[in-house]
């Protein structure tokens, strides 16, 4: 039996997946998740065998819940399950440890295919994304090697979703169970780091490296 964890912040996609997968002997979904940081937690206590997750989610999104999974609970294989075909959201699920990447507008059997391929330790890509993905690897730019990853800390940038998605300084820090003072030194070292200097520079940031969504 493969057990299957849904992450994604919308009760009516997990509704639907949840009764897709359910019609399948072979599946059972042991639990849902309505953000990054529940798909963490629930992992850590449930050890399921895949993960379904959303890339745009409030507070975590999926490509540190899917770092921050993996780093604590190694054997887990996400698959990506997203709206968006945009390189950097593909990249960044790629780059964080992902065993497959579906579209959300894909056939239901896509999707009962792409969680038996990535059960028996193969990876799924969306056809749709796969040539994208070859030429990322074949003639990678600057952009592709110095990744967000590689500047930013994770906590940096989960900070950093954060401030881009309108979150006070205050709300940060009691959602982080940090102080305030610790999140304004996160917020310099992220200027520094990326040279930008207002919200809305550091929330087109945020944006155009997969950490939220217009």
């Amino acid at each position: 039996m493969i057990k299957v964890i849904l992450a994604d912040d919308h009760p009516i996609v997990r509704e639907g997946l949840r009764g897709l997968l359910e019609k399948q002997k072979d599946v059972e979904v042991i639990a849902e998740a309505q953000n990054g940081q529940e798909a963490v937690r629930l992992c850590r206590q449930l050890r399921p065998d895949i993960v379904v997750m959303d890339i745009t989610m409030p507070d975590l999104n999926g490509i540190d819940a899917t770092r921050q999974i993996l780093d604590e609970v190694p054997k887990v294989k996400v698959i990506a399950l997203s709206m968006h075909s945009d390189k950097q959201f593909v990249d960044g699920m790629l780059r964080a440890g992902v065993k497959g990447y579906l579209l959300k507008d894909c056939a239901s059997e896509e999707l009962i295919l792409c969680i038996q391929t990535v059960s028996s330790g193969r990876v799924y890509l969306s056809p749709t994304i796969t040539p994208m993905v070859v030429r990322g690897f074949v003639n990678p730019t600057r952009e592709d090697i110095l990744s967000v990853g590689a500047v930013l800390s994770s906590r940096e940038r989960q900070v950093l979703q954060m401030i881009a998605e309108g979150r006070s300084t205050k709300e940060i820090a009691d959602l982080l169970f940090i102080s305030v003072k610790t999140v304004e030194s996160h917020r310099k070292k992220i200027m520094d780091k990326t040279d930008l200097h207002t919200v809305a520079d550091l929330t087109k940031f945020a944006i155009r490296h997969g950490l939220t969504s217009v």
